[in-house]
């Protein structure tokens, strides 16, 4: 069924409740999470942080990789989530913070399973938050402010010129091979080659950090080759490069596999 948030109201939804056990099921087709900069350093001990741009609006977007096909997240088996990290945008699900007239509301999924008459009370009789209701709107308020830091942050980015397209290349266990592209990271080059002024700035708005944290997390395309053992097309290895550098192979062997 497909995803439906509408705005919650008290009055509407007085009776409304939340599995908070129901595991990570609906997760399991997303093979993309938005990132945010709050949580880069917890991100890039599980899972890689790479930046795509929106071809409709020509925007920038961070996100945590949780797969290398649409589809398909490695980190969602049997509805349980296999990793020391769960996205903030995973975790709030199923509610979310979004522009409700001149302000931001609260808004839920109402084709949700883990929304029903079972499961934690969002409302008192009295039509008062519940401490749980309070609890998400609080993470919600959080996970909103991070993300609009998390647009400043990849403006400055844009803005300073530092990404480049990558290209992952896999070769299956079967010996098929598939390039993944669409993807780009920080270039280490334009990043040394910021003037001090820059990179004073950078580390003071703690930009500089986020930066890092997701060119380490690069490191944990090989957790996504173990996690890749528990589906149907288990990865044995992969190579990361810059796109333009993968285009140069490409006409240097002609034979190599295309782009997926």
């Amino acid at each position: 069924m497909a995803i439906n948030y509408v705005p919650l109201d008290k009055n509407k939804h007085k009776e409304l409740k939340v599995s908070a056990q129901a595991g990570f099921e609906f997760a399991k087709g997303s093979h993309l999470a938005a990132a945010t900069i709050r949580e880069f350093a917890q991100l890039a001990g599980s899972m890689p942080i790479v930046f795509i741009k929106d071809p409709q609006s020509g925007n920038y977007h961070v996100v945590a990789m949780l797969g290398t096909e649409q589809n398909t997240n490695f980190y969602v088996v049997d509805g349980k989530w296999q990793g020391p990290y769960v996205p903030m945008n995973i975790q709030r699900y199923p509610f979310d913070v979004r522009p409700d007239g001149d302000k931001l509301g609260v808004f839920f999924d109402e084709n949700s399973d883990v929304v029903g008459d079972t499961g934690e009370a969002l409302f008192t009789e009295d039509g008062e938050a519940t401490e749980f209701l309070n609890k998400r709107q609080q993470f919600l308020s959080e996970l909103a402010n991070s993300e609009m830091l998390t647009q400043r942050f990849v403006k400055k980015v844009v803005e300073l010129d530092l990404l480049e397209e990558i290209q992952v290349q896999l070769t299956y266990e079967n010996g098929q091979q598939r390039n993944v592209t669409g993807m780009q990271s920080i270039n280490e080059k334009k990043l040394r080659e910021l003037d001090d002024a820059q990179v004073l700035e950078m580390h003071k708005n703690g930009f500089l950090g986020a930066i890092y944290a997701t060119m380490v997390s690069l490191g944990q395309l090989n957790r996504l080759i173990e996690l890749s053992n528990k589906t149907d097309m288990p990865i044995r290895n992969l190579q990361i490069r810059a796109a333009a550098d993968a285009a140069k192979a490409s006409q240097a062997q002609p034979t190599q596999a295309p782009q997926a």
